[in-house]
This record gives C-alpha cells, structure tokens and sequence, in this order.
C-alpha cells in the first residue's frame, strides 16, 4: 500500500511538473506557441530529421551556399525547423536588442523595432516593407505605434501563416500584410512603398548589394531604407583560430551563407544607387549588451531541453526535434562570446536614401 502511494505521490509530481513546464511557463515572452505544438513547419513530422541533416550538409559543401539559386531553399528549411522553437523559447520578434537598464526584454525589443520606424520617418498611412519579416513581430509594433501600413516579405509559406494568424489575433490584419517571396526579387511593382526596413534579415543574403538593389527598385524615390545587419566588427581578426571559429559557428548555426565586413555595408549600399544617410553600430556603448538576454537563458534553455527530450521520447515533438533545439543552443553561446568579445554586432545600422528623380528635384 506505502509503495502505491508512493508511486502515486511520484507520478503525481511529474505530472505536476510537466504542466508547469509546458503549460504554465510557456513561451519567453508571449505564449503564442505551446511545448506539445512544436513543428517542423511546413516539413512533416517523419521528415525533420532528414532534413535537418539535409541542412547540415549545405556546409559540407560550401560552394553551394554560395549559390543564389541554392540558398534560398537553404534559408527556408532552416526557418522550418527553428520557427516553432523561436516563437516558444524567444517570442515573436526573431532578433536582438540592446539591454536597457529598468526595462524588460520584451519593452526593449519594442523600443528597437520602433527606432527602425522612427528612422524612415514612417507615419500613418505610409506604405512600408519589411523585408524579411518572420512571423511578424516587428510589423505589429510598427504598425500599432505609427498607423503604417506594413507589407512584410518572407520566404518561409509557414512563417506566412504563423504571421497571418498573429495578425489577426492583434486586430492588425487591416495594417499588415505578409507575402512569401523571396527578396532577390520580390513581387511588388517598382516605387511602391514610402520607406522600408530589415532587421537582421538581409543577412541570410549571398550577396547585399542584390537585396539592396531590390529594395532601391521597390522604394518610391526620396524614401529612406534602414537595415541592421549582422556584421564582424573591427575587433575581429581572421588569422585568430578562436574568432574564426566563433564566426563559423553563428554562419552554421543561423543559416548564413557567410558574415560581411561592417565596412562593406555602406560603399555595398552606393553601389546599390543608395545615398548613405547615417551608418553605426547601434551594439557600441552606451548601448547596453545585447547577448545579455542569452546568457540569462541558460537555465531556460535547460528547461526547454528537458520538455522537448520527454516529448520527443513519447513522440509528441517529432524525431530530430532535440537535435535542432541542441544546435541553436550552441550556437547561443557562439553569439554570447561573439558578444562579450566585440567581434560581431547583430545590428550594425545603415540608414540609405533612394535619391530623387532629378525632374522632381528641378520643379
């Protein structure tokens, strides 16, 4: 009877403790996605595995990443299988901020994506681009502070959907529209928007000055583009084996076909037909480290292994799902010493101006 009650008692706080986990802790910042729904995306479940080691063989042959016509399938099996994993461990807005002093990560990813908005000057009722929007967090709090009207561009169908249903959910779908395309060559008419943004998204891009000159091309003339690209800093040095390895580790765990010189962003952008409005690392002091949320994650992280290692031995969460969680962690802590180092800013600012046309200019 004791050995009853007492596996009783156990099971009892097992169960009591998955629930907490899954149910009661949630997502990191807004619990639009529950532990038990993880996907693959648009990849099926018996499939995951496959293609995560699919993935991994893209730098197995790194010629191959260099490809335009090969990496855009690269990318998008890559944000298959993070896109349900970020949403849970992170929130909707997939990228980084500088730590503010008395603010929450979540207050300070607000404040980031709205300097975006602040620095094209964007206003109710103009028509801008994100390009590379994700599931769509940076649009909803653009579109809620400013009254723009957002059109965002992915290449992942599932992130679409995912961005669709958030929009609703916010009561925005009438401000934020969201496509899937490619942005080497987006499906939107020449001059159509009033300004444009990316935020650490171009950086999936094989080569800037093709997405640059897209986004020149769709930009109304006398619109303002601003981009925070994922950079190495001066402080990187290539003939140092552990920078190296640091920079290699971020490109393989975040589907880079290779990280760009923060030097190379501006004269990219002239050649691109952008005059240079303003370029700086918003990462540089007085900012506040944007790896600390990171390094803070670590017992999250933890926690998140844990839940998704039970789900994936009762098959709730689909094989190769624990091996996706495993990489992203690493490459967490290739960003943290990325970070703590200076040899890399996941947000190097570069304001551009799409120059006006000179019989506009002489009237």
């Amino acid at each position: 009877m004791e050995s009853l009650t007492l596996i009783c008692t156990a099971g009892g706080v097992i169960f009591a403790t998955l629930y907490w986990f899954i149910c009661i802790l949630g997502s990191a910042e807004q619990k639009g996605k529950r532990a038990v729904d993880i996907s693959g995306g648009s990849i099926s479940a018996e499939n995951i595995q496959h293609n995560y080691d699919q993935y991994w063989s893209f730098f197995r042959r790194p010629k191959e990443i260099e490809k335009t016509d090969k990496v855009p399938h690269f990318v998008d099996t890559f944000y298959n299988l993070v896109t349900d994993i970020y949403e849970w461990g992170w929130g909707q807005s997939f990228h980084f901020s500088p730590s503010i002093p008395s603010k929450s990560h979540r207050d300070a990813t607000r404040l980031h994506e709205e300097m975006a908005a602040d620095l094209i000057s964007a206003k109710p009722g103009d028509k801008i681009l994100d390009v590379g929007c994700g599931v769509g967090g940076p649009m909803r709090a653009i579109a809620a502070h400013f009254g723009s009207e957002i059109t965002g561009i992915t290449i992942n169908e599932y992130q679409v959907a995912r961005a669709r249903l958030h929009n609703k959910k916010a009561g925005l779908e009438d401000k934020c529209n969201v496509v899937c395309g490619n942005f080497l060559d987006m499906p939107f008419p020449d001059s159509a928007f009033d300004g444009a943004y990316s935020i650490e998204a171009t950086c999936h891009a094989p080569n800037l000055k093709d997405v640059y000159a897209e986004v020149f091309r769709v930009l109304k003339p006398g619109a303002l583009y601003v981009s925070y690209e994922w950079v190495t800093t001066s402080k990187f040095d290539g003939k140092n084996a552990e920078h190296v390895e640091v920079i290699q580790g971020i490109e393989r765990g975040d589907a880079l076909p290779g990280l760009r010189r923060y030097d190379e962003v501006a004269e990219t952008a002239k050649r691109a037909g952008f005059e240079v409005v303003d370029e700086r690392d918003l990462a540089e002091p007085p900012a506040g480290p944007w790896w600390t949320r990171l390094k803070m994650g670590k017992i999250a992280y933890w926690r998140n292994h844990i839940v998704i290692s039970i789900l994936a031995a009762l098959r709730i969460a689909p094989k190769g799902t624990v091996d996706v969680h495993e990489m992203l962690f690493k490459t967490a802590e290739y960003l943290t010493k990325g970070g703590d180092s200076g040899i890399f800013s996941p947000m190097y600012m570069i304001l551009c101006r799409k120059p006006q046309d000179k019989a506009e200019e002489s009237s």
